[in-house]
């Protein structure tokens, strides 16, 4: 493991500190360090190291810019982005730029090692508190891809609280035709057979298929 570049940042000298010395004495090579975003990013441009570990928030550039900007310069460097924040917004920001880990800055001393080995490795990481508080995990993802369009068309509008008349209305389908759709939803998405179950799941689910 010792020959992976590791770059990390974080405003906070105490908390940069601590994280330096974790890594150092878990045998990583840490080739540099910033304390603010504009810095983080020239350094990643210059010297591409394999790995770079970022808080989310910093002065000048925040960590979601500096995924966003390595994305867009084809920098190969992966990202694991440190925060404390638990938006889904935030989350998804940092699927959508290639972020490779994404961990809570509370769970970051136990998690950072486990999150280094699986991004070295090609394997997404992110910490399982924000999957299991946004609701969110790839065996969802991957569920999702098996169902059919007609299926995909009718979790959106569960999601918008249209009830199975509106919904065979819209669709130009019966209520009835509906009905089936839903039980098949439920029986692929492992979902309990019970009233509201299918729509408590879309809500927390609703930006997979949005």
């Amino acid at each position: 493991m010792s020959s992976l570049k590791l770059f990390i940042a974080d405003d906070h000298p105490i908390l940069l500190k601590g994280l330096e010395d974790l890594l150092i004495e878990k045998k990583f090579d840490v080739i540099g360090k910033a304390t603010n975003g504009q810095e983080a990013l020239n350094f990643i441009i210059k010297n591409q190291p394999d790995i770079a570990i970022l808080d989310v928030e910093m002065p000048l550039q925040t960590g979601i810019e500096i995924a966003k900007n390595c994305k867009k310069n084809k920098i190969s460097t992966k990202i694991i982005l440190i925060t404390l924040h638990k938006e889904i917004d935030l989350y998804l920001q940092a699927k959508k730029y290639g972020v490779f880990g994404y961990i809570l800055k509370e769970f970051a001393l136990d998690e950072i090692e486990t999150c280094i080995e699986n991004v070295s490795r090609n394997i997404p990481y992110f910490s399982k508190e924000i999957k299991q508080l946004i609701g969110f995990t790839e065996e969802n993802n991957t569920i999702l891809k098996e169902l059919t369009l007609s299926e995909k068309r009718i979790l959106k509008l569960v999601a918008q609280h249209k009830t199975n008349k509106e919904i065979g209305h819209l669709l130009f389908i019966s209520p009835r035709t509906v009905e089936k759709h839903r039980s098949k939803i439920i029986l692929k998405l492992d979902l309990p057979h019970e009233t509201g179950a299918l729509l408590s799941w879309t809500l927390k689910n609703k930006h997979l298929f949005n």
